[in-house]
């Protein structure tokens, strides 16, 4: 079933620009798919008692434009899939004339927080979500091809304002992480992300950039140089 809800961009969400940041678009996202959840009684306090999260494992983000700073929006959300130990939700902010200024693609899995492996979908999961229509866009792959010559950055480390109720970096903080290597005149219009590895409180951050004609990107690693997350960020829709 699709899920939505309204609201204004506030101060606190915009950029430098004045208009809704990248964090402040994967929030309202995110917001939506955990709003769902507890509206269906299938929230963190379910999964809690059946030791399992969903884990997030690739964003495909599309813009055509952010809405200013007071502008009404709407966020909406609806499951499209389920397979096997994954999910597949589809996402959109709407602006106030009600088009589409943002849409998304996300692949989740269901994960064992005791056993520490992926968990099979529950039927009540199942039931409860339902299906709508997969949203008609250009899927890109869920995995990102690392480009070559890229540049290490300054490291990090990860502090307790970039975990959530899971105890590790939160998604969405991935992104604003990645996103401090955009050139100020930057325009995103599509942000791929792919996490690998879960990074928790006190781990460091070894940022790689490689920056193209049109495309930027950066990932995230630990100091063996495995990624946490690779970020891509696109100024115009090219696959």
């Amino acid at each position: 079933m699709k899920y939505e809800f309204g609201g204004r961009v506030r101060y606190s969400e915009i950029d430098e620009n004045g208009r809704l940041s990248i964090n402040g678009l994967v929030n309202y996202f995110q917001d939506a798919a955990m709003a769902q959840a507890e509206y269906l009684g299938i929230g963190s306090d379910y999964l809690r008692q059946h030791s399992a999260a969903w884990v997030l494992m690739s964003w495909q983000i599309e813009i055509e434009h952010l809405p200013k700073l007071y502008s009404e929006v709407t966020a909406q959300t609806w499951p499209y899939e389920f397979k096997q130990f994954y999910g597949m939700r589809n996402f959109a902010l709407l602006d106030d004339a009600g088009e589409m200024a943002a849409w998304a693609n996300s692949v989740w899995v269901l994960y064992d927080l005791e056993g520490g492996r992926p968990l099979r979908v529950f039927p009540e999961l199942l039931d409860k979500y339902g299906l709508d229509p997969k949203l008609e866009m250009d899927y890109a792959s869920r995995k990102i091809v690392l480009p070559k010559g890229g540049q290490m950055q300054e490291s990090f480390l990860i502090g307790k304002h970039h975990l959530d109720t899971n105890h590790h970096v939160n998604n969405g903080q991935y992104i604003t992480m990645a996103a401090e290597y955009l050139p100020a005149d930057f325009e995103v219009r599509q942000m791929r992300v792919e996490y690998r590895m879960q990074a928790k409180l006190g781990d460091t951050v070894i940022p790689v950039v490689v920056k193209e004609d049109g495309r930027i990107t950066v990932e995230l690693c630990n100091e063996q140089q495995k990624p946490y997350a690779i970020a891509e960020f696109k100024t115009r829709q090219v696959f």
